[in-house]
This record gives C-alpha cells, structure tokens and sequence, in this order.
C-alpha cells in the first residue's frame, strides 16, 4: 500500500470568540472565512447560555445549549473530490438569545482533507 498518495486530513487554525463578544442584536463571526472546503468540524460552546448559529449571518440555522458542542463529520468517508462539505470561503456566525453578554467562549475547530501531493 502507498500512503504518500493516500487521502490526508488536516486542521485549519482554530476559531475562538469570547463571550463578551457576542451580542444578541446580530451575530458575529467566529473567526474569519473558511481556507478549505470542511469535511468535519467541531463547534464547542463554553459559554454560560444558549446560543443561535448561522451560516450566512443573517439567519439562524442551529442553535446550541450552554455548555455542550456538536461534531459534524458528514463527509469523513467519502472521496476527495465528492461528498457534502461546508464551503470554502464561509463564515460561521453566533448570537446570544439571552438579553446578557455570555460569560466563557466558543470554539469552531474545521478539519479538511487532501491528496497527499
């Protein structure tokens, strides 16, 4: 078996936003836009309240409780070139729903895959 052609998977830097940033008037960027098309990512939520997320940072698309996360790996086994991805080039967005800025953080940690070459 050849692993130097082999499918690999990377991670992009980190995204971190801390609670005093968000607002609940409009949602923020977590960081700014995506390097790669994402085939998992991570979303970890340690701030003290719900919060709403958005991919186009108008509407909300999920939303997450306090304290929890979620991993989305839709595209883990599939080939390179095919599969359900988060675009290259998009913007995670969050808003608190609360009233009060959140205390703690939000991580969004984005994995990609490449060819080996």
């Amino acid at each position: 078996m050849n692993y130097q052609t082999a499918i690999r998977w990377y991670p992009e830097t980190m995204r971190t936003i801390e609670g005093s940033s968000i607002t609940n008037a409009m949602f923020t960027a977590i960081g700014g836009p995506l390097l790669h098309p994402c085939r998992q990512f991570i979303v970890q939520n340690y701030t003290d309240q719900i919060l709403d997320f958005s991919i186009d940072g108008i509407n909300p698309h999920f939303s997450m409780a306090a304290t929890s996360g979620i991993i989305d790996d839709v595209t883990s086994n599939a080939a390179l070139s095919k599969g359900l991805m988060l675009a290259q080039g998009e913007t995670l967005y969050v808003r608190g729903r609360s009233g009060t800025t959140p205390t703690g953080s939000v991580d969004f940690s984005v994995f990609y895959a490449s060819d080996g070459q």
